[in-house]
């Protein structure tokens, strides 16, 4: 394994070891903050202007003030120097409110290798169990005062669910809305084919995070001679699907092998979408 990194704006890189956070930072007491994963491959983080854009999105709603994209850059570009360029790693930028009573937002970024498990993922695949959220799918987007589609660093709702699948002996869960629709996984966006059509959810319609990689797999979709579309799912829709896929910044592409304790035959187009994203 190659040992973690850590870089802070205004440091540069630090041991790991290193204190990184102060105890009054917003981040910490309230989960006031952003943060964006992506993809280290070849040394280079995949998508960066797309998860740079989606970051200052998120930071316009949160009225969070970020320093320019520029600076982002060269605190990451310090962190992935020297890293080996045959191992894939999970480059992560966070940037919390800061300290409590006002100062500067805190901004660091972290890299890691990407773990043997998450990379056994791509190929073994997932089971998946549905669970409630609470909400009725559009219910969201129409409160102005709530932002959506925002990557937080607030995770006690995901946490919650993530420990709730370990309970049911599932690996991931797909949250449903009150009327019945399938929105998103904790960490990662729905697609599934039907005929020959890749489909996922409408992000600005249910306020879920509008995933990079499940775009740029959208927009690339016809090199597959497949049509993209963004539909609203019930289980039922996703259980006569000739695939289900979660996608990810890190995991990239994972295959559903198991949907609500039903075992689903392994779909053939899953090596070619997951080449196609350039996951090994």
């Amino acid at each position: 394994m190659v040992a973690s990194r850590i870089a802070v704006l205004g440091r540069g890189v630090v041991p790991a070891t290193k204190a990184v956070l102060r105890g009054d930072d917003l981040g910490t007491l309230r989960g006031d903050g952003l943060f964006e994963t992506m993809h280290l491959r070849g040394g280079r983080p995949w998508l960066r202007t797309e998860h740079l854009a989606r970051l200052r999105a998120g930071a316009a709603a949160l009225e969070l003030p970020l320093p320019p994209d520029a600076v982002l850059v060269d605190l990451l570009d310090a962190l992935v120097d020297g890293w080996p360029g045959g191992v894939e790693g999970a480059l992560r930028l966070v940037c919390t409110r800061g300290p409590e009573g006002g100062g500067l937002p805190t901004v660091y970024a972290t890299l890691a290798e990407v773990p043997a498990a998450t990379k056994r993922l791509r190929h073994a695949g997932v089971t998946v169990a549905t669970l409630p959220l609470g909400v009725p799918a559009t219910a969201r987007p129409e409160l102005s005062w709530l932002p959506t589609g925002i990557k937080s660093i607030s995770y006690a709702t995901s946490n919650a669910a993530r420990r709730w699948a370990a309970r049911s002996g599932v690996d991931d869960v797909l949250w449903v809305s009150t009327d019945g629709y399938v929105l998103e996984a904790p960490g990662a966006n729905v697609v599934w084919l039907d005929g020959d059509t890749l489909c996922t959810v409408p992000a600005a319609r249910t306020g879920i995070l509008p995933g990079t990689t499940c775009g740029w797999l959208l927009d690339h979709a016809t090199e597959l001679g497949l049509t993209p579309a963004e539909r609203m799912v019930t289980p039922a829709g996703l259980h006569a699907a000739a695939g289900i896929w979660l996608t990810s910044s890190v995991r990239g592409l994972v295959e559903v092998r198991t949907l609500d304790g039903t075992p689903r035959p392994a779909a053939p187009d899953t090596p070619r979408l997951r080449g196609l994203l350039g996951f090994p």
